[in-house]
């Protein structure tokens, strides 16, 4: 397949196919906003690896039984942190733009709460301000921050979890893929999966709406180690990064300061900021997966033909 993608978190019940379904569409659309032909289906599949994540003895479409009292690691805590403020600093743009649809107007910042005591408190303030942000609130409150969560840590720090993740990726590549999309966790999937297999005839390197730069969090974490500061660079010849400016997720929307030679886009997805189809039936987005394709830049040939 030329394209393959890696979903992100929140894909627990959620197979191949069914992921394909609502990528395609519109991975479709972005290509054709870019002025290009649409894909076919059978050039286009999904590395899933939701099922790796999901909890036995659970009711599918259920999240574990997860407390505050689970999270005992200073990492999660900092991504807690992080997450929480960043959704107070959107909370508080909109106070100023009062907009209906946006992000809760009550979402207090972590200075506010205050940090003092024992870090159980720390968390739960985090836990309950982040429930009421647009994302975590449409995707269950308390117990998907805390789940998807550890989606994150378990992914960083559990070999035996990264590896059965990784080879999802791995069962999809083929020497035909010239362009692998990597959406949230998926970015950081990705990206470790290029890096180790420099043999791999990857043209474009699609990320959207990645936690690659957060840092220490994530950043610090990947495989290879960075150096000096510095991330690795997968061997292809685009890394094309796309965020949206109110994404929770993609703390750092640009990537080229740790990571080199990337081309940064920022886009506007609405108040579904972090949604994947909305990063995908971007022009911005279409255009970087074109480039991949066909080995030049879209917008670059309209020029020229005009």
């Amino acid at each position: 397949m030329k394209i393959i993608g890696v979903h992100g978190i929140d894909h627990t019940h959620l197979t191949a196919p069914e992921i394909e379904r609502e990528w395609l569409p519109a991975i479709q659309g972005g290509l054709e906003e870019a002025g290009f032909p649409r894909i076919s289906p059978d050039e286009f599949g999904i590395a899933a690896y939701g099922a790796v994540f999901r909890p036995a003895g659970t009711r599918s479409g259920m999240f574990p039984r997860l407390t505050a009292a689970d999270v005992q690691d200073e990492r999660e805590e900092a991504m807690l942190l992080a997450w929480w403020q960043e959704a107070a600093k959107l909370s508080q743009i909109n106070r100023s733009k009062a907009d209906p649809l946006g992000e809760d107007l009550t979402i207090q910042s972590p200075d506010s709460e205050g940090r003092g005591g024992r870090t159980p408190r720390i968390v739960q303030d985090a836990l309950r301000q982040l429930a009421k942000s647009r994302y975590f609130r449409k995707l269950g409150g308390e117990r998907a921050v805390l789940f998807l969560l550890k989606q994150v840590r378990e992914y960083l720090h559990n070999a035996e979890m990264k590896q059965a993740i990784q080879q999802r990726v791995l069962e999809k590549v083929t020497p035909d893929t010239k362009v692998i999309i990597g959406h949230s966790l998926g970015s950081v999937v990705a990206y470790e999966c290029l890096c180790a297999h420099p043999e791999w005839n990857v043209e474009t390197f699609v990320t959207l709406g990645s936690p690659l730069g957060m840092s220490p969090i994530v950043f610090e974490s990947l495989t290879p180690v960075p150096e000096s500061g510095k991330g690795g660079y997968p061997n292809v010849k685009r890394w094309i990064n796309v965020a949206d400016s109110g994404d929770i997720v993609a703390l750092e929307k640009e990537l080229a300061p740790r990571f080199g030679e990337i081309e940064d886009r920022l886009v506007h997805n609405g108040w579904e900021s972090h949604s994947a189809t909305r990063y995908l039936n971007a022009k911005e987005t279409g255009n970087a997966i074109a480039m991949g394709l066909t080995g030049s830049d879209v917008d670059e040939q309209l020029h020229a033909a005009g």
